[in-house]
C-alpha cells in the first residue's frame, strides 16, 4: 500500500520543508541587493502567486492523480507514451542538487560547530577581523579533507530519516524541525530589528524604487520565485503521491506558498537591518559570501557573538536537512516504485553513491584543484547545468503536458478537489499553467545564457 502523509500539518510542514531551503535562505537577500531592493521584492511576490501557485497546483495535481513516482506518475496518466521521460528528467535534476547541496549542508554544520567552539572568532594569520572570516571561509571550505567529515554526517543524518520512511520519518522530523526554523527566524528578526539603525535595512527592503524595475529584475524574479519553491525537480509531485485523496491542493499550494515568501521576508528583515546596521552595506551579499563572511562579521560586532552565530548556522542546518531530504526522497520512491526495492535498498541505492559525487564536488573547490568541466568546479558545474539547464525545461514540459496533454476534465477535477473548490478560479489556474507559465518560464531559460 502507497504510503500516505497521516495530517494535515505532516502534509505542510514536509511540503514547506522541501521549498524552504538554503538557497532560500541565501540566495534570497543576495538577488534583493542586486536587483534593486523592495522593486525586486514586489516582482517577487507577484511572481510566487501569479505563477508559483498555478505551477505548483499543476505538480500537485499530476502527483495525486498519478500516486507514483515522479516517472511512474507520468507512465500511470499518459501508459505508452514518452511523457515520462519529463519525471526522469526531473529525478536527474533533483539528484545532481543533492550532491552538491550535501557539500553546502556540511559546511553549514562545520560552521555551526566551530561557532560553538568558538574557532571561528580566532584571528588567522594576524590579518583583520573581515580578513580572517575570508581566512576561515578559504580554510574550512576551500580545505580538500575537512570538509569530507562534515559531508558525510549530513549524509547519514538524511539516510537515519529517510530509514523511517514517509510518517515515521519525512513527516516526523518536519514537524519538528520546520516549527524549529520558524522560531529561530522569529527570534533573529526581533534581534535585528532592534540594532541601531535598522530602520535604514528596513527602509531598503520594503520602500520600491519603481525606476528599478527592468526586464532583467523580473526575469531574475521569476527565476528566483521557481527557485524557492522547488518547482521541476519531481520533489512536489512525489510529496503529492503521499496526499491522502481527500486533501485540499489549493489551500495546500497557497499556504505553502506563504510560508514560503514568510521565511524570505524574515531573511531580509535579519540581512539587511543588520548589515546596515554595522556599516556593512556596501559588501556583496552573494553567495558563500555574505552566509560564510558578511554574517559572521555582524555577530562579531554584536553581544553574544557566540550565541548568535550557533543560532544562525543551526539554523542554515535545519534548513539543509529538511531541503536534503525532500530531494532525495525524489529518487528513493522511484527505485521503490520501478525496481520494486525496499525502503533500506532504495535509500542506500540513492545515498551511498553521493558520498562519491559529493567528494568530487567538494574537492573541485580546493586549492589548485583540476575536477572542473567547461573551465568550471565540478561544483559550479552541477549547479549549473541542474539550475539553469535541467530546472527549467523540466518546469517547461511539464506545464505543457499539465496544460494540453491531460484531459482537461482531469486537471480541473484535481483542482478543484473532485468539485469542491468554485471552478471558474481553477481555469483560471489551468489558463496560467497553459499561457503564462511556459513564456515565462522560457524568458528564465534565455536569459541565464545572455
Amino acid at each position: 500500500m502507497k504510503a500516505k502523509f497521516s495530517s494535515k500539518i505532516g502534509i505542510i510542514a514536509a511540503t514547506v520543508g522541501s521549498a524552504v531551503g538554503l538557497g532560500n535562505i541565501w540566495r534570497f537577500p543576495a538577488e534583493v541587493q542586486e536587483n534593486g531592493g523592495a522593486a525586486f521584492l514586489l516582482i517577487y511576490i507577484l511572481c510566487v502567486f501569479l505563477l508559483g501557485v498555478p505551477v505548483m497546483l499543476s505538480e500537485f495535481s499530476l502527483g495525486r492523480a498519478g500516486g507514483a513516482d515522479a516517472v511512474g506518475t507520468f507512465r500511470k496518466l499518459t501508459p505508452g507514451k514518452p511523457w515520462w521521460l519529463i519525471g526522469l528528467l526531473g529525478i536527474l535534476a533533483s539528484y545532481i542538487i543533492l550532491c552538491f547541496y550535501m557539500v553546502v549542508a556540511g559546511w553549514t554544520l562545520e560552521y555551526m560547530i566551530q561557532s560553538i567552539t568558538g574557532n571561528l572568532y580566532q584571528p588567522v594569520d594576524g590579518t583583520d577581523t573581515a580578513g580572517s572570516f575570508t581566512a576561515r571561509m578559504s580554510q574550512y571550505i576551500q580545505s580538500e579533507n575537512t570538509p569530507l567529515i562534515y559531508i558525510y554526517i549530513m549524509i547519514a543524518l538524511n539516510l537515519a530519516i529517510l530509514l523511517g520512511g514517509v510518517k515515521k520519518g519525512i513527516e516526523r522530523i518536519s514537524n519538528i524541525l520546520m516549527p524549529m526554523l520558524f522560531l529561530l527566524l522569529v527570534i533573529f528578526c526581533c534581534v535585528s530589528l532592534s540594532l541601531p539603525g535598522a530602520s535604514g535595512g528596513v527602509t531598503f527592503f520594503f520602500e520600491p524604487d519603481f525606476s528599478k524595475i527592468t526586464p532583467t529584475v523580473i526575469i531574475n524574479a521569476l527565476g528566483q520565485a521557481f527557485f524557492s519553491l522547488s518547482l521541476g525537480m519531481g520533489v512536489l509531485i512525489t510529496y503529492a503521491s503521499y496526499f491522502p485523496k481527500d486533501s485540499r491542493l489549493g489551500r495546500t499550494a497557497f499556504t505553502v506558498s506563504v510560508l514560503d515568501l514568510l521565511v524570505a521576508l524574515m531573511m531580509g528583515l535579519i540581512i539587511f537591518p543588520a548589515v546596515v546596521s554595522f556599516g556593512l552595506e556596501n559588501e556583496s551579499l552573494r553567495g558563500l559570501t555574505l552566509v560564510f563572511v558578511t554574517l559572521p562579521e555582524v555577530f562579531n560586532q554584536m553581544e553574544f557573538t557566540t550565541l548568535w552565530s550557533s543560532l544562525f548556522f543551526l539554523t542554515l542546518a535545519v534548513a539543509a536537512i529538511t531541503s536534503t531530504i525532500s530531494i532525495a526522497e525524489v529518487s528513493v520512491a522511484f527505485f521503490q516504485d520501478r525496481f520494486r526495492m525496499s525502503r533500506a535498498k532504495a535509500c542506500l541505492c540513492v545515498l551511498l553513491p553521493t558520498v562519491l559525487f559529493s567528494t568530487l564536488c567538494s574537492r573541485s573547490l580546493a586549492a589548485g584543484s583540476s575536477l572542473t568541466v567547461a573551465e568550471m568546479t565540478l561544483f559550479d558545474f552541477m549547479d549549473m547545468l541542474a539550475t539553469n539547464v535541467m530546472l527549467p525545461i523540466g518546469s517547461l514540459l511539464m506545464c505543457i503536458y499539465a496544460g494540453w496533454v491531460i484531459p482537461r476534465r482531469l486537471m480541473l477535477s484535481q483542482l478543484t478537489d473532485n468539485g469542491t473548490i468554485r471552478s471558474h478560479i481553477c481555469t483560471f489556474i489551468l489558463f496560467c499553467i497553459r499561457y503564462i507559465a511556459p513564456p515565462a518560464i522560457i524568458a528564465i531559460f534565455v536569459s541565464s545564457f545572455l
